[in-house]
């Protein structure tokens, strides 16, 4: 097929991951989407000690890693590199993710059906080797291989927003305060242009 190329994740998380781990960074995902010309490579990475990173973390991995894709020239169509903090409704790559995140609902997409089911989306309740069980709402808990996970994220609930609380919100008085002083009806012409 025309424009697309198939590229080896395993070799960029290769590449990335001692980048992320020079920093003290654990890599979450790395992702690549799009075709041709307009694909995007998408790393997520966290603290360990806070499961978030902050501006300045995303810049200073995105250059390391700029550096050393530029080098090696995985990717052979053009891209972008986008890195950032997983967010709150994280994506679970990891079999760690699933026992970090106990007591969490989960929506987990499996590669084939189990019990007649193909998405469980219930409380996370641990792990067991490399096994995960889910609380599945409106039915008993459900365990299964983590082999069997093709895509799993956390579900926002007001537990999941307590827990991922930004580790700062230095600034945002800032913008507040410069918002507040915007005059009236400059901020309408803003809104119907």
């Amino acid at each position: 097929m025309l424009g697309t190329t198939l590229v080896d994740i395993s070799a960029l998380i290769v590449l990335i991951e001692p980048e992320a781990k020079a920093l003290g960074f654990d890599l979450v995902r790395v992702k690549l989407f799009g075709k041709g010309d307009d694909q995007t490579l998408q790393v997520m990475a966290e603290r360990p000690d806070t499961r978030q990173l902050k501006i300045d973390d995303c810049s200073d991995l995105s250059r390391r890693i700029s550096d050393v894709l530029d080098a090696a020239d995985p990717i052979p169509d053009a891209y972008r590199l986008e890195v950032s903090s997983p967010g709150i409704d994280r994506p679970l790559t990891r079999l760690k993710d699933f026992e970090d995140w106990r007591g969490h609902e989960a929506r987990v997409k499996l590669t084939a059906p189990v019990g007649g089911r193909k998405v469980l989306t219930g409380n996370l309740m641990g792990v067991a080797g490399d096994r995960l069980t889910i609380d599945v709402r409106g039915h008993q808990p459900m365990t299964i291989g983590f082999e069997s996970v093709a895509d799993a994220k956390l579900t926002i609930t007001d537990r999941l927003l307590a827990a991922t609380a930004p580790l700062s919100s230095e600034g945002a008085e800032d913008f507040e305060d410069s918002v507040e002083d915007e005059p009236a009806e400059d901020a309408e012409a803003e809104e119907t242009n």
